[in-house]
Formats: C-alpha cells, structure tokens, sequence
C-alpha cells in the first residue's frame, strides 16, 4: 500500500519566493502591451494596422503553453522541474525587450518595422513559456490547504509588477527627467528605451531570485506527495489528454471565455473610449491631425488640400466608398466575391500631388495624408483646416492615452490589494461566490465609464475592475489545480490558458464588427465588456460546480 504524505507546510515567504519572478515577468508583460504601439508607429508601421499585432499574444499563447506543459511535466533536472523553462523564457524575453525599442538601428538587417515585429513575437512566446510553469510551480509546491494563499500571494506580486510596468515611463518622465520625445535622428523615445531596460533588467533578476530561493521537489519526493509511487509509467497521446480533460476546466471554461473576452475589449478600446468621451477628442478627425503635425503641415497647405483635392471627383467618388468600408460590408463583399478598392491607388495619390503641384515632395504628401483626410471628410463631411484645432486633437489624445495608463495602474493596486484578502474571504465565503461577485463588481465598474465625465472619477470604477482582475489571475487556478492529475499538471495547465487565449483572438476578431453595431462610439465598448464581465460572474454561479476545499 502507498504511504502517501502531505506536502510540507510552506512559509510565507517560501511561497513568497517561488513567485516573486512572476513580478518581474508581468513588468515586463505589461511594458509591452503600453509601449508596443507607440515603438512600432515610431518606427513606420501604419497605425490603421497595428490593431492586428494584438493578436500576437494569444495566438502565441495559444501554442505555445500547452507545449511547454507537456515538457515541463516530463522534465527533472538539477534545477528542478519547471525552473528551467521559467530561466530559459526569462532570458530571451530581457533580450527581447533590450533589442525592441532599438529596432531602428537594425534596419541594415531588416526593416525596422519587421524586425520590432519579430522582437514582439520572442517577447510574446517567451513571456508564455515562463509564465505557464510559474502557475504549475506553486500547484507542484504547495499543499491543498494553503493553494488559496499561494495563488493569491502570486496574484499579488503580478499585480505589483503591473502598477510598475505601467507606471515606468511615466516616473521616468517625471520624477528622473528622462527626454519623453526622441533625439535628434531617432525614432523612440529615451524614457521609453529605459523603461525597456529597466523592465528586462528586473524580469531577469527577479526571476533568477525564484531559481536561487525555491528547491523543487525531487522526482521520488514529488511521486510520494502524489501517490504516484507504485504507478505504471505508461504514455499518453495528446488525444488521450484532450479526451480526458477534467470536467472542472470545462465549467471554468465558461467562465473564462467570458472574463477574457471583456479583458481584451477593455485593453483595447480604453483609450479611444475615454478620448472621446472625456476629452471630446474626434476620433476621425485625430489620423489627419497625427499626420499634419508629424509632416509639419502649414494651415495655407492644409486649405490648398482642401480646395483642390478634397472637391476632385476622384476624391469624392472613394468617400462614397467609405460607406461600404466597415466590416459587415467587407464580409458581405467577400462571400459574393465583390472585389472593392476602397483606397486610393498610386495613380490616383499622384493625381493629388499633381493638382497641389507637389508633385516631387513623396515624403510630406503620402498616401497616409491623403486616407486620413478621406476618413476625416466621409464622417463630418468637411476637413478640419485650422492648425490650431488638430494641434488640440492630438494633444488631447496624448493625454487621453497617458490618463489610460494610470487608471490602468490604479486598478492593477486595487488588483494587489485585494488579492491580499482573496485567501480569507475565499475561507469564509467559498471560491466559486468569491468569484462570481469580484466579476460583477468588475462588469459593473466597466458599464460605469460610460456614465462619467470627469477624468477622475474614473478612478472609482477601477476598483471594480481591479477585484475582478485580482479574481481572475487566482482563483480559476486555485479552483483547477485539485482536479488535475500530478502526473499532467503542467499540460493540462497550458491547455487551459485556451480558455484566456482563444476569446481574446475572439475578441479581436469581432471587435470591429461589435464597434460597427455600437455606431462606433467607443466608450460603447466598455459597456460591451461590462455586460461580458457581468455574464461571466453568473456563468460561475451556475456552471462551477467542484467541491470546496
């Protein structure tokens, strides 16, 4: 008969330790997806695109965690079991982030555009593969009865790591007086390269103070906790795996489908929502104003565009194009094999700069102007010519996106607040009811924006949000790790980030659609991820049904 221990009881800080790299991690994480748009539009990528290279984390999440379980799960070292994926992603994730926000000086190489996408995509794969392990680490280490406190306490230091990342450029700015506008002759700012080394300096030594300060269980240690000992190594396809899923991932499934859904459209669609809603920014008007003041147009220019291009037949036949340009015309389009060209050809972009009489000046007059100005015309059915008035649009949305990044730290404190008290109220209360409520007052919080006027009042609703954030980064975990077998933890983990993965590409795929329906008001979106947040609170009250520990 097998003598089957219980795992010791961890100190605080033992559990402390094992998760105190995850900190590092999610100042990295968090780094990338403020900065990410703002180093690739700085170095030529279109922003009319850069919504797509959203999609890059949860498709990389998507593949790559799962795999990594599956060999972690079969890994024993001297590092231990898990540590060595958590070192190895750290490593090339510092890389990532060093070389990033110094794509330009690559360009000998690789466009510079290409080679930050490709930076994005290390960072993002090598992000999955350290954080996955860290969730399976602390289901490894701590024993039933302290699972509540381990996933809160990583819970915490992720949401420190978050107020940090997020804060970074900002401090830098501030309080170290580092340039916030780019150099002579270069693309990036300097606060936001420092911020870069900064974050992967810490991931990386955070990171290696998890290595050094946590001492996995040895494979015969491991197998006696887990009553493995007298169990046939037998092996198991991935199909066997898939087939054999426990049925408490599948309720949090629900659940998750839901949650993430909200998470994506909120990360998204924040700064265009409060932009337009509370700084009056006109969100049509704002690509022409970037482009005007970033080429240096001069008003008598602008009033030339307008007087003889804007009036063209040519110009106006492709604003009225503009009406079938959304995504439910593109669809309709698609399946009756209709082929539209709703932008300007080169022909046509020459044609403009042939009636401006500009004809050699390709760098200040492109395609770009051109589209944003048609984009502008088509919803207000003018062109804004004053200088004075684009200068504000773009100031405002500055303001709008920098307002985004302290409401998102605010809610990342609250987030660290509150996972601090998850442990008792889970204790008294039960994870799944813990659960439910954090979501709606999470939902409630978003459905709230749309109600606000005042820049800081949105601090309030952030509160919400940020309990349902602490909610989601531990209790799914906390409710999951009981019911999956020791032998396949780390995979059955991976398998369930799909569940965070797949209604993010969801999200991203059907946001414009949604955005469409709202009659592209943005701060409609909110609502949108408000009432997802709301349903994935009930779906946890009537689909979870594990036991309570």
């Amino acid at each position: 008969m097998s003598n089957i221990l219980k795992k010791p009881h961890l100190s605080f800080w033992q559990i402390w330790n094992m998760s105190f790299g995850f900190m590092g991690v999610q100042i990295g994480y968090s780094l990338q997806n403020a900065n990410t748009s703002r180093i690739l539009s700085a170095i030529g990528a279109d922003p009319h695109n850069l919504s797509l290279f959203w999609l890059a984390a949860p498709l990389a999440g998507l593949f790559v965690q799962p795999i990594v379980g599956l060999s972690s799960d079969k890994t024993w070292t001297k590092l231990g079991r898990r540590i060595p994926f958590i070192l190895g992603g750290a490593i090339v994730s510092a890389l990532a982030m060093f070389f990033m926000p110094n794509s330009e000086h690559f360009a000998q190489l690789l466009p510079a555009v290409f080679f930050g996408a490709m930076m994005l995509l290390f960072m993002d794969v090598s992000f999955n593969v350290t954080m996955q392990p860290f969730r399976a680490l602390v289901s490894d280490m701590v024993d039933e009865s302290q699972r509540n406190k381990g996933y809160s306490i990583q819970s915490f230091l992720i949401n420190v790591g978050a107020v940090v990342g997020s804060l970074l450029p900002y401090i830098l700015t501030n309080v170290f007086h580092v340039a916030n506008e780019p150099a002579a002759g270069q693309k990036v700012a300097p606060t936001v390269i420092w911020a870069f080394y900064f974050g992967g300096g810490v991931l990386l030594l955070s990171v290696l103070w998890t290595a050094l300060r946590t001492k996995e269980y040895p494979p015969e240690e491991y197998a006696k906790y887990n009553n493995l000992e007298n169990e046939v190594e037998e092996k198991i396809s991935f199909l066997d795996l898939l087939k054999n899923i426990p049925a408490t991932m599948k309720q949090l499934a629900i659940t998750q489908f839901f949650s993430w859904f909200a998470l994506f459209l909120m990360w998204v669609y924040t700064t265009q929502g409060i932009s337009e809603h509370i700084w009056k920014v006109d969100t049509w008007d704002l690509g022409f104003a970037q482009e005007v003041i970033g080429k240096k147009l001069s008003e008598k220019e602008i009033i030339n565009i307008n007087d003889k291009v804007v009036t063209s037949e040519v110009f106006l036949s492709k604003v009225n194009l503009e009406k079938e340009n959304n995504p439910i015309s593109k669809i309709t389009n698609f399946f009756k094999g209709n082929k539209v060209e709703y932008e300007f050809s080169d022909a046509e972009i020459n044609l403009f700069r042939k009636d401006l009489g500009v004809e050699n000046d390709t760098k200040k007059y492109t395609k770009t102007i051109f589209e944003t100005a048609k984009k502008s015309f088509f919803k207000n059915n003018r062109l804004p010519v004053e200088i004075s008035y684009l200068k504000q649009t773009v100031k405002k949305s500055n303001e709008a996106g920098d307002w985004t990044g302290v409401i998102f730290a605010v809610y990342s404190v609250f987030a660290a607040l509150f996972s601090l008290a998850i442990t008792s109220l889970v204790n008294k209360n039960g994870r799944k009811n813990v659960y439910m409520i954090s979501l709606i007052l999470g939902g409630l919080g978003l459905v709230s924006m749309l109600f606000i006027q005042d820049k800081n009042l949105l601090l309030i609703p952030m509160a919400g949000v940020g309990i349902a954030w602490a909610a989601i980064l531990a209790l799914p975990y906390a409710i999951l790790s009981s019911s999956l077998p020791p032998k396949q933890t780390g995979v059955y983990m991976g398998l369930f980030n799909a569940t965070i993965t797949i209604p993010q590409i969801a999200a991203g795929l059907l946001g414009g659609v949604i955005l469409y329906f709202m009659k592209d008001v943005s701060i409609k979106m909110l609502v949108v991820a408000g009432v997802s947040m709301i349903i994935a609170g009930i779906c946890a009250k009537l689909f979870i049904t594990s036991k309570e520990n």
